[in-house]
């Protein structure tokens, strides 16, 4: 194999400096500080990872059109008049993923054509002893692994649903044609965006949630309202589990625990995600994991086999793209400087959700620092309290800041238009300690902006 070498301990079996297993965060370690290590790189999908095909990227794309769809059907509410004539569906996810899957194909490209010290392996992979790895029929060892595979879907083992066909978040963007009925599986973060995606392109959506609200590990006042304003546009089916699915002529029926009965043409899967360790037999290998699936490392990123290191879903408490980022650029560190390691860090790692409304959080809920028996107080300011919150007649958005006695931050959490963006400032004052005092007074807040909302939270936090 290109860039290998064969070990002079009678070994038959290439062997390399590193190997990486996964190319989404993984494939970043690459520097050019890495030109003259061989190196092994292992997809099993598809080159670029869950967040740039599967994930993140594409179905922020979709969010895009669909928020410009929901505009259109609340636009009556401000005094515009604004038909939706339709959406084209096709051309919407020709759009996405012609952006996307040449992308995918260029950085497959370059890594197996261009990059003379890489060997990119493709199929099934598993350990077969400490530091000895197989994908296919074929064999290598190397003297450094990094474990960078993911997650994939999870799906329950609910009786009936091998009878039927159902979608995951995997496959579900690249659909033909959208249906009339959509039946969702879950009400966390994967279930709101794509439930709300395809109610703004006039699917009727049905969600089946076993928890009583939807986002149910936000925030509970986040969680509740979130709950309230999704179930003005879906039909929520929610605190109940699936008894049983069977098909219904080209489409499925699902009979819930309750007595009620649902149907639909289509049948999206969306109850979580599942790191893809025991997929790789990393114990063979010397890696434990945790209960939940996650490889177990510490915070150098340092799993307990020696020479393995492990960073994004499948190791990570924090599914998330800017996560696994981090985490990488802190692993590729510790190998090209074992004697100077540096520290994942996991302090204020905010998350969000692109559904309408959006949300946003970093650091604790109000239920969080409860349990933990902390002193914080509670400030609460909604988007209706700004200017510009008039302008968008907004009645349901705010931003809850939680702060501690030394007038810190624990957490944010905000609900409403760019929520995502709105958050970046708490984010940063977490991060660099600053006083909710600090941040309300130490700089001006242009007006009439709806970052006034954050300058309302904190100036009532720092009261």
């Amino acid at each position: 194999s290109p860039g290998a070498s064969v070990p002079s301990d009678r070994s038959p079996l290439p062997h390399y400096d590193l190997a990486i297993i996964g190319t989404g965060s993984g494939n970043s370690i690459l520097s050019p500080e890495f030109d003259d290590w061989s190196v092994a790189l292992w997809e099993r999908v598809v080159c670029g990872g869950t967040c740039l095909n599967r994930g993140c990227i594409p179905s922020k794309m979709f969010i895009y059109a669909a928020d410009i769809a929901q505009h259109a059907r609340q636009a009556g509410r401000l005094g515009v008049d604004v038909t939706l004539d339709g959406v084209r569906w096709a051309e919407i996810r020709d759009r996405v993923f012609g952006r996307i899957d040449p992308i995918v194909e260029d950085g497959e490209r370059y890594r197996t054509e261009e990059c003379e010290n890489v060997t990119v392996y493709r199929g099934d992979a598993h350990f077969r002893g400490p530091s000895h790895l197989a994908v296919g029929r074929d064999e290598f060892t190397a003297d450094r692994i990094v474990l960078a595979a993911g997650a994939r879907p999870w799906v329950p083992p609910i009786p009936g649903l091998d009878t039927v066909d159902y979608h995951t978040s995997d496959t579900i963007m690249r659909i033909e044609e959208l249906p009339e009925r959509l039946v969702v599986l879950g009400g966390g973060y994967i279930g709101a965006e794509l439930a709300h995606v395809f109610d703004a392109f006039g699917v009727e959506v049905r969600i089946v949630n076993r928890s009583p609200v939807l986002l149910r590990h936000e925030d509970d006042d986040i969680s509740r309202r979130f709950t309230a304003v999704m179930g003005e546009r879906l039909d929520l089916h929610m605190d109940v589990n699936v008894d049983v699915v069977r098909p219904l002529g080209d489409g499925v029926e699902l009979d819930l625990d309750d007595g009620t009965r649902v149907e639909g043409d289509m049948l999206l899967i969306a109850t979580g995600r599942w790191p893809i360790g025991d997929l790789l037999h990393v114990e063979a290998g010397g890696v434990d994991r945790h209960a939940d699936g996650r490889v177990v490392v510490d915070d150098t990123g340092a799993t307990t086999a020696p020479g393995v290191w492990a960073l994004g879903d499948v190791s990570s408490p924090h599914q998330l793209k800017h996560v696994a980022n981090h985490e990488a650029a802190v692993v590729a560190h510790n190998l090209l400087h074992p004697d100077e390691p540096r520290r994942i860090d996991h302090r204020a790692v905010p998350h969000a959700v692109f559904g309408d409304p959006q949300v946003a959080s970093v650091g604790l809920t109000e239920r969080q620092a409860r349990a933990e028996g902390l002193d914080y107080s509670v400030a609460i300011r909604s988007y209706g309290d700004t200017a510009y919150g008039w302008a968008m007649e907004d009645r349901t958005s705010f931003c809850k800041l939680i702060a501690g006695p030394d007038r810190t931050l624990l957490g944010a959490h905000l609900m409403g238009p760019q929520a995502s963006t709105l958050i970046q400032q708490l984010i940063q004052g977490m991060r660099m300690g600053t006083t909710v005092d600090q941040m309300a007074l130490g700089q001006m807040y242009i007006h009439p902006a709806l970052t006034e909302v954050v300058e309302n939270a904190l100036l009532d936090a720092a009261r």
